[in-house]
């Protein structure tokens, strides 16, 4: 096949981004993509559209929101995002206007380098595909992680960065978590399903783990909707510590809802919701069945996928049907099902697996907890704006003894969660490149260089649009230059930016 002068490899929302942006300034670019869709969980099932600071909100980020807006003929913000299929439209018809080829169904296979930069890549069809310059905008990171670059998995020892909120954490409570002394044994003291019993570091201690995968659910209140099924291999086993967990919110006489356990507010178009994880149980799975994932190849990332997909059927059955959830829970989820209209071809659940963190790039900035907090540091090479608040979902579901007179109880608890507020801070350009040493013409707007806290707030997909718009100018200006990507003039990417309406200083 012919080159292209820029591969992006991913079509999330960040790959379309970067690809629309370089196309538009005349560069031939080719979108490759191992799945059957575009738009990564814009389109797949994270209808909500978590924003932090509305102001900082700019380029190709805030023209997805507008072209929202004008497809429904509503004001901005009047939804809280678009049905998956709806965004999936607008990018395919921003590619389509600007001459991106794109290739579905085509993995990575390999990647050839030569004197510190990426040659081609081979995809899983056999065919190698050379450009000047590359855009890794995959969630998994597996073009820079094949190109030979340094990058890290899941949560760091407090004292790599020197972050207060890096490692393991201890178990608080809240929302996220299960009140005390839910049993984690069967009757004859083996562990319950959807435990996961690996050995617990110290707190503050790095362990690779990573944030809780799931399936960001898209229901439908319409009379056709699809119910809820007993998928063939339910295993009811599995769901005895819900049981107990219900069980016990009804001894202390608390009283749930089905909105307590999966968000059901109709915030999209059409009487949709975007399904998200609420509680100590739900469409999150904590069994630590995802730690493996970022490094593993296509066929074991297919089964954990798999797995994902079955306890996602799974939970939704169980919490519409199973006589110990309460009915108020199981009245509420009565009114919805899966859409008719959506995720067609994937019998209405989404085609995308929520990988909410995988491989982070080692690059030339690392973007710690200390640039967030408490006043975020002017960066001279800022090329956009953070702003959604550090968001470290659960990391693994997991138990302790306690020790209460007069003897120690075993009780599960959820860990990792934690929530801190952020004022918007500025994303550095050499936070989205390696470092020049290892390679000159790569560009990495979704695993980029950030530790496991301060990617717990950069990982927002609106950030990802505005970091993959700048990907598609800065090799736009490399390709244009002959340089390394390390060696892009800042101001004048900066200038091009600000040109195209992204926002550069927080007001």
């Amino acid at each position: 096949m012919s080159d292209s002068e820029l591969v992006v490899y991913g079509a999330t929302a960040a790959g379309v981004c970067a690809a629309v942006a370089a196309a538009r300034h005349g560069v031939q670019v080719t979108l490759v993509e191992p799945g059957r869709h575009i738009g990564g969980m814009v389109s797949g099932g994270l209808g909500y559209t978590d924003v932090g600071d509305p102001r900082v909100r700019g380029g190709l980020a805030r023209e997805f929101a507008s072209a929202v807006d004008d497809h429904y003929g509503v004001a901005s913000g009047h939804y809280a995002g678009p049905e998956p299929h709806v965004a999936e439209a607008i990018f395919t018809e921003w590619l389509e206007r600007n001459g991106v080829r794109v290739e579905l169904g085509v993995g990575l296979a390999s990647v050839e380098t030569a004197n510190g930069v990426i040659v081609s890549i081979r995809g899983t069809d056999g065919r190698d595909r050379r450009a000047g310059v590359y855009v890794d905008a995959g969630y998994e990171g597996d073009l820079l992680a094949l190109a030979g670059i340094d990058y890290r998995v899941g949560r760091e020892d407090r004292a790599l960065y020197g972050e207060t909120l890096a490692g393991r954490r201890e178990p608080a409570p809240g929302k996220h978590n299960f009140p005390p002394y839910l049993s984690p044994f069967d009757d004859d003291g083996a562990l319950l399903p959807l435990i996961h019993d690996a050995p617990t570091v110290e707190v503050g201690a790095g362990d690779g783990g990573v944030m809780a995968y799931g399936y960001r659910v898209c229901l439908s209140s319409a009379p056709d909707r699809i119910p809820f099924a007993r998928r063939e291999g339910y295993r009811e086993e599995e769901w005895e510590l819900a049981r107990r967990y219900f069980a016990l919110l009804a001894g202390q006489g608390v009283e749930i809802t089905a909105g307590k356990v999966i968000g059901l507010v109709p915030n999209l178009p059409n009487g949709k919701c975007d399904g998200n994880s609420l509680g100590p149980l739900s469409l999150n799975l904590l069994d630590g069945s995802n730690w493996g994932y970022p490094d593993a190849d296509f066929a074991a990332r297919e089964r954990i996928r798999q797995r994902h997909l079955s306890y996602t059927r799974d939970f939704l059955y169980f919490i519409s049907n199973d006589p110990a959830v309460p009915q108020t829970v199981r009245r509420g989820i009565a009114d919805w099902g899966l859409p008719t209209d959506e995720f067609t071809d994937t019998g209405g659940l989404p085609h995308q697996l929520y990988v909410r963190e995988a491989r982070r790039m080692v690059g030339e900035y690392v973007l710690t907890e200390h640039d967030l907090l408490p006043e975020p540091a002017p960066k001279y090479d800022v090329v956009a704006m953070g702003s959604y608040h550090i968001d470290i979902r659960e990391v693994r579901r997991t138990w302790r003894w306690v020790y209460e007179h007069p003897d120690p109880i075993a009780t599960v608890f959820n860990e990792g969660y934690l929530s801190a507020p952020v004022r918007p801070y500025p994303i550095p350009y050499r936070s989205i490149v390696p470092r020049y040493a290892q390679c000159a013409n790569l560009l990495v707007p979704v695993c980029l260089s950030a530790s496991h806290v301060a990617f717990s707030s950069v990982r927002m997909e609106v950030q990802y649009q505005m970091l993959g718009h700048v990907a598609g100018l800065a090799a736009v200006r490399a390709l244009a230059g002959n340089r390394a990507v390390q060696r892009v003039d800042v101001v004048d990417l900066q200038e091009r930016l600000a040109a195209e309406g992204q926002i550069l200083d927080g007001g």
